[in-house]
């Protein structure tokens, strides 16, 4: 019902930019809630980086506020992170998240991308 397709990481210096987007595929919806970006670094727990609404209102991690931006666009079914200020610490794999609702009165559905690697150096 729901495919999600991050793209955009890669090796970038630390102080430089990436922005990371995930091409979002909906089969037949009823509401789709929220996207989110979480990141998981070896070793540690994955944690939410990023979310937005579907109605635009944004939320991010104390780590990377004033740093990273997230936004969507709704014509192309993608969200974007812009990552600026990288640090060696934002080092992870960046998922993409959305929580969706299939039919109206079910519960919200949480689905997943495959991830895409972010490496920052010193």
């Amino acid at each position: 019902q729901v495919h999600l397709v991050e793209s955009g990481g890669g090796l970038v210096q630390a102080g430089g930019s990436l922005r990371l987007s995930c091409a979002a595929a909906f089969g037949s919806i009823y509401r789709l809630n929220a996207m989110y970006w979480y990141r998981q670094a070896p070793g540690k727990q994955r944690e939410l980086v990023a979310a937005i609404t579907s109605e635009g209102m944004t939320n991010y991690a104390d780590s990377v506020k004033g740093r990273f931006s997230i936004s969507g666009d709704n014509v192309k079914n993608t969200v974007y992170l812009q990552m600026n200020s990288l640090k060696p610490e934002d080092t992870a794999v960046y998922y993409c998240a959305a929580d969706v609702q299939l039919v109206a009165g079910l519960k919200l559905l949480n689905y997943w991308g495959q991830g895409t690697q972010v490496t920052v150096s010193s």
